[in-house]
Order: structure tokens, then C-alpha cells, then sequence
């Protein structure tokens, strides 16, 4: 069993792209994979194939229903907000000890990878207290940061470095997936990023075109994990 957390320097980076890829190379690998999104915001039901959650089970080759999301994204909201404003319009909270519980669950009782799949960046807060980075301080199992490849992505990916480093979090890889009309060559972004990782391992993720799914990066970026 090897479980990660998908974090990033933002939202909108690629998290669920890059999951989603890894699942599918792994399944094509005939390895066991499963992942999850627990808490979800900008979530909605009228649309749920294009969700965040509905991209992961089809990765996973799984149904995309009510039941099959509520299993692996049981903490949903509609406002596209961070989670403890999007709970709050709602009347609701993030119970970070269930959060808690649920995520060490499905690690104890994971057979194969598992993915766990974080909300926004490192720093989103989850209620009037917590963060995600307590959520992964709390989990204490390895990351898979994924940042962008836009103009001040570096500053973002090495900010975010340090606080991981602080709070002593294991980063298996650091993925850079390019952004949409980004301004900055790939490559010089994954090698300056490189040159302040440390042992920390940069893999450059390209935008794919329309439709397509599959690139040689998700091999490299499951070798590292």
C-alpha cells in the first residue's frame, strides 16, 4: 500500500489533471489505484460530469452517480470559494476530526495507491482554524506538489517549499504543469524550480491537446511515488 497527498500553489493548477493521469497510467499497468477528493467546492450538482470528482471515477473506470461521488468527495459545496466560506454560505462546516478520520481510513484499509486529493493550495483554509497543510500535517504521508508554469510560479513553488519544509511534510515529486497561455518556458521553469528542490525531483507536464489524456510524464511522475 503507498498513499499521497495531491497538493498545490493554487487552484486551477492541474491537481485533478495530473491524478486523474496517474490513475490511468496505473491501471494500464494493471496496478490497484484508488483516490479520492473530500472536500470539493465550486461543486455542482446540475453539472456533476464536468466536477472535479466525475473526472477521478472515470479515471478510475467507476460510474459517475450521486452515490459513487458522495463516496469519494463526501464534503461538497457549491460556492467556488474556499472551503470554510463555501460551507459557511451554506450553513455548514469542514468537521476537520471527521475530515481526519475519513482520509486515515482509506489509507489503513488501501490495497494499492492511493490518491488523496487536496482543495486549492497548501494554505486554503478548511474552517475558522485549519488549514489544508494541517490536513497533510495531520495525514503525515508523502506529496505530490503540483504547481504552474506561469510568470511567478517559481516564487509560488519555492514559498511553498519552505512551509512544507517546516512543517517536516515528505514531497515524493514536484510536478509543473503548464499553464494555459503561459508566458514562461516549461523547461526553464522546471529547471529553475530544480535548482532549489534540492533532491526533490521536478517533472515538466505539458498542456496536452484537446482530448488527449496520456503523456510519458505520468510514467516518470509513478516511478518517483
Amino acid at each position: 500500500m503507498s498513499a499521497h497527498f495531491v497538493t498545490s500553489t493554487g487552484t486551477d493548477i492541474g491537481k485533478t489533471f495530473v491524478t486523474a493521469g496517474l490513475i490511468r497510467y496505473l491501471r494500464n499497468a494493471g496496478q490497484p489505484v484508488n483516490a479520492l477528493k473530500p472536500v470539493v467546492s465550486g461543486y455542482d450538482s446540475s453539472v456533476v460530469e464536468t466536477s472535479d470528482p466525475a473526472v477521478l471515477l472515470r479515471a478510475l473506470g467507476r460510474q459517475v452517480s450521486a452515490d459513487e461521488v458522495d463516496t469519494i468527495a463526501p464534503w461538497r459545496f457549491r460556492a467556488p470559494l474556499s472551503p470554510d466560506m463555501a460551507a459557511a454560505r451554506e450553513g455548514r462546516n469542514v468537521d476537520f476530526d471527521k475530515l481526519i478520520d475519513f482520509s486515515r481510513a482509506a489509507v489503513k484499509s488501501a490495497t494499492g495507491m492511493l490518491f488523496i486529493e487536496g482543495v486549492g493550495g497548501i494554505m486554503v483554509p478548511l474552517d475558522g482554524k485549519r488549514t489544508v497543510l494541517d490536513w497533510m500535517a495531520a495525514l503525515d504521508i508523502p506529496l505530490l506538489l503540483v504547481v504552474g508554469g506561469y510568470l511567478g510560479a517559481i516564487s509560488h513553488t519555492l514559498t511553498a517549499l519552505d512551509v512544507l519544509r517546516q512543517r517536516k511534510l515528505t514531497i515524493a515529486a514536484i510536478v509543473v504543469s503548464e499553464s494555459e497561455r503561459g508566458t514562461v518556458e516549461l523547461d526553464d521553469t522546471v529547471a529553475s524550480i530544480a535548482r532549489f528542490s534540492d533532491t526533490i525531483e521536478v517533472v515538466g507536464l505539458p498542456r496536452l491537446p484537446g482530448g488527449l489524456t496520456e503523456h510519458p510524464a505520468f510514467a516518470r511522475i509513478a516511478s518517483l511515488l
